[in-house]
């Protein structure tokens, strides 16, 4: 990879902070965009807008035919069987929520279960809370050892002729813990039931493939892997999805209404009421392709030198506590300094021209886990250098000595 010429496709990196150049390490919470995904939104705003499906002049065909080649790209990235099993969200939230109303709807009723982990995000957390608010299930935790590493054996207990489905993430957002999902999956297949695949911190760093890992659900967000902002992905076996009730009413989602009775339209349309971002879905496509440009093998290499490296680097700080030590990790690192606040430490190091996260990083569960509050933040992607952790590792230095 050359990783000079990766920069020049993203304009933002180049610009200064505070006279500072930026170096952005907060990719966890949102990757910065490639040239040509812009282009494509700014393009297709300005040749072919039109509403999508239905229409039969050219500019929406046009469009049709891009948002359609957008979600056959898509499946490709993934290797689901089919394009009916690739239904657009506006990310990973709304395709969890999706999920566990239309499930939660269909197939859960008081007293039964669904299985999460300790380290999950609030999203994955919240959907089920609501569900259990209004119909009485159940959550069950799956616990973790101090490394950061989900126990296996204590997740297997959990199972009961109650549990109706297991949700988990991929890749920690705050511990980069690579949890072993498809050893989990089997898991869950054993017991009969289906597992949910929070995808958001994974789909950008390593190959996912729905049909290797068996899922029979799995979600992203398109922001995350260099994509636009408020798009997103639910992939589901079709089996289960033409079991799934819709999650919302309206347009496109519709076969046939009239006053008595309304029949829904088949897959994925069924779960896509109202217009779709079109424009988006395109520019996610285009993510999407330069991604698969440069090769996520080779992304991914590059980004577990430079989390080898930031490791090292980071340890040689007195009064360093970096947490989460798995065996298999992703390319973030959360730490606190001494008794440094994680904010005041995020907000000297912004002074310094270094983007990096604050706070509970909406995983508040974890972070009672651990007995803090919150931790700074720092998560790498593509574009980053080993330069830029050198200039972290100064940032952070020089903070401490200031305390």
């Amino acid at each position: 990879m050359d990783v000079q010429k990766i920069r020049e496709d993203f304009p933002i990196l180049s610009r200064t902070v505070y006279g500072k150049p930026l170096v952005y390490l907060d990719n966890a919470a949102t990757t910065q965009k490639p040239r040509l995904v812009i282009d494509s939104l700014v393009d297709e705003y300005y040749s072919v807008n039109a509403n999508v499906h239905r229409g039969v002049h050219y500019l929406s065909q046009q469009a049709t035919e891009l948002h359609e080649s957008s979600r056959e790209t898509v499946r490709q990235f993934i290797n689901a069987h089919s394009t009916n099993e690739v239904i657009f969200t506006r990310g990973t939230t709304e395709s969890i929520n999706l999920l566990v109303s239309s499930f939660g709807d269909e197939f859960m009723q008081e007293g039964d279960e669904v299985i999460l982990s300790v380290m999950e995000h609030h999203s994955n957390i919240v959907p089920w809370q609501l569900l259990a608010a209004r119909k009485g299930i159940a959550i069950k935790v799956i616990p973790m050892n101090d490394k950061g590493e989900l126990l296996l054996d204590e997740y297997e207990k959990l199972f009961s002729e109650r549990t109706k489905i297991v949700s988990v993430m991929q890749v920690s957002n705050v511990l980069g813990t690579v949890n072993p999902v498809k050893e989990m999956i089997k898991i869950a297949h054993e017991h009969g039931v289906p597992f949910l695949v929070d995808a958001a911190q994974s789909i950008p760093h390593m190959k996912v493939d729905v049909q290797e890992l068996d899922a029979d659900f799995l979600v992203f967000s398109g922001h995350k892997i260099y994509g636009p902002t408020g798009v997103g992905v639910l992939y589901g076996k079709e089996e289960w999805l033409d079991r799934l009730p819709p999650y919302q009413g309206g347009g496109e989602m519709i076969q046939h209404v009239s006053f008595e009775k309304t029949t829904f339209n088949e897959l994925p349309f069924k779960f896509e009421a109202g217009t779709p971002d079109y424009i988006g879905t395109t520019g996610l496509a285009k993510a999407l392709d330069y991604v698969n440009g440069i090769g996520i093998e080779q992304i991914a290499a590059h980004e577990h030198e430079l989390t080898t490296y930031a490791l090292k680097r980071l340890k040689e700080i007195p009064d360093m506590r970096i947490f989460g030590e798995a065996a298999d990790r992703g390319a973030v690192i959360s730490f606190l300094v001494g008794d440094i606040h994680h904010f005041d430490l995020g907000t000297l190091l912004d002074r310094l021209g270094i983007a990096v996260r604050t706070g509970h990083h909406c995983a508040q569960p974890l972070m009672q886990r651990f007995g803090i509050e919150g931790t700074v933040r720092a998560s790498f992607a593509l574009y980053n250098t080993k330069n830029e952790i050198d200039v972290l590792v100064a940032g952070i230095d020089r903070v401490r000595r200031m305390f």
